[in-house]
């Protein structure tokens, strides 16, 4: 099998002017920066790095590497961006947002998804217990899922009678949770605010006001009554159940279909400079992904009793592995499968897909973080800039190459994933008509529309 990384490059739209990374030899002997310290956020989709640490899949590359948790998502970037860190687990959105000029002003790249659908949104039980009865039941009593936002409107709009606003919390303006949640809000009628220029509340003309919460705050910030309700990756959403403060309705496969959630991120510079230290990362990232998803599973026991540790996520393994096992617990006696939740290489989720970037960008436009409306070739150009596949495919075939992985292993694609699990409102996503789908929708900013202080215009 070829994985030639030259035609992924040129699949769609104009070459980037990405910086030339020089192409290391299969074997990463003589890495340029053996010794190096990643960033992680205390969520279970950081496990590749701590996979790769614990089961030696760094030392075999030949890297000392020392994994530091972060306080939150800006001091996560912003270490990366000024060299404290040399890579980062890291939001999606961040080196997308990097490259549309309205995130980071050092160049980051994505040359690995760290996993793909691994967030749900959370409620208070206070306004769970508002609309548990008017929820859908099966034949057996149990709620059926997915569960519209429509099912917020009676309490949204009862708050606001009485002056209070329904608050919701997400963990960044650029979160893949930012963007699920807008969707989810948007798909059930309610708007969750556009964004001005230069803004990162992103509240004008909002009926549901987001706002930024670290992720292990979450649970203390729902249990204080400071918001109603969250988006956030796990074991967060799992944290509410165990304490009882809140329940969650909803993941994200069953809001936007087939998303990627983290990526392994670093900047343009690093690479550039240290194509064996890169090759050699994502070799063991890759490794790690694989073995974290080996044999339907069997290895995710064990990653929960690592992840459990203190010095990575810190939670109960009970916690943890009520969304590690292809099932997720929405309440007590409510656990159900989910088969495509908290994938880290099953179904090609460590492949950083082009479309699963412009995904992102389209709902970046759509809510206004990008001012002005853009051609589809911004699109593929930004998406292309911020995902690096050639990086990634290097790395794979190292491993081929070296009997570690096999070619069936990675996808044989153009870089545009095909999206076979529907979105929430029906609609299709089409990656290579970025501009029509991200003006397509009921609620969001039309072609020509911009965000001003009265409102879109």
């Amino acid at each position: 099998m070829s994985l030639a990384a030259a035609s992924l490059i040129t699949s769609c739209g104009s070459d980037t002017a990405s910086a030339p990374v020089a192409k290391p030899a299969a074997s990463t002997t003589g890495v340029e920066k053996p010794n190096l310290k990643l960033g992680f956020i205390k969520l279970t989709d950081m496990a590749p790095l701590a996979i790769a640490k614990e089961k030696g899949f760094f030392a075999e590359e030949g890297l000392s590497v020392a994994l530091e948790p972060q306080a939150n998502w800006k001091v996560l970037l912003d270490g990366v961006a000024d060299g404290q860190l040399d890579g980062a687990h890291m939001l999606a959105g961040q080196p997308i947002a990097s490259a549309a000029g309205i995130g980071s002003k050092v160049k980051i790249i994505a040359p690995l998804s760290l996993d793909i659908n691994g967030k749900g949104v959370t409620i208070s039980n206070r306004v769970y217990d508002q609309i548990a009865a008017d929820l859908p039941k099966d034949a057996d009593g149990k709620i059926v899922h997915p569960v519209s936002a429509a099912a917020l409107k009676p309490v949204v709009a009862r708050m606001k009678s009485q002056g209070k606003p329904f608050k919701m919390g997400m963990v960044f303006p650029v979160s893949t949770h930012n963007y699920a949640l807008r969707y989810w809000l948007a798909a059930g009628g309610l708007n969750p605010g556009y964004y001005l220029p230069g803004d990162t509340a992103g509240t004008t003309g909002a009926e549901v006001q987001l706002s930024v919460t670290p992720p292990p705050q979450m649970p203390t910030t729902l249990e204080a009554g400071t918001i109603d309700g969250y988006s956030v990756g796990e074991p967060w959403n799992q944290a509410a159940v165990a304490k009882k403060i809140g329940v969650p309705i909803i993941v994200d496969p069953d809001i936007a279909g087939l998303t990627g959630e983290k990526v392994f991120g670093l900047t343009e510079d690093f690479a550039s400079k240290n194509p064996k230290t890169t090759q050699a990362l994502l070799r063991a990232l890759i490794r790690a992904a694989k073995w974290l998803d080996a044999d339907d599973g069997k290895n995710r026991a064990e990653a929960v009793k690592i992840l459990a540790q203190s010095k990575y996520v810190g939670a109960d393994e009970k916690v943890l592995m009520a969304s590690m096992t292809g099932k997720f617990t929405f309440g007590q006696g409510d656990t159900r499968d989910t088969p495509v939740f908290n994938l880290f290489f099953s179904q090609y989720a460590s492949y950083p897909y082009y479309s699963d970037a412009i995904w992102y960008l389209t709902q970046m436009r759509r809510w206004g973080q990008i001012a002005e409306a853009k051609p589809d070739q911004w699109y593929f150009d930004t998406a292309k800039a911020a995902y690096r596949p050639d990086l990634y495919l290097l790395a794979a075939e190292s491993l081929i190459a070296d009997g570690k992985a096999e070619p069936a292993d990675f996808p044989q694609t153009d870089g545009f994933r095909v999206y076979t699990q529907p979105a929430i409102d029906g609609v299709v996503f089409d990656a290579k008509q970025p501009a029509a789908y991200a003006g397509g929708f009921a609620i969001g900013l039309k072609q020509g529309q911009t965000v001003t202080p009265a409102g879109v215009k």
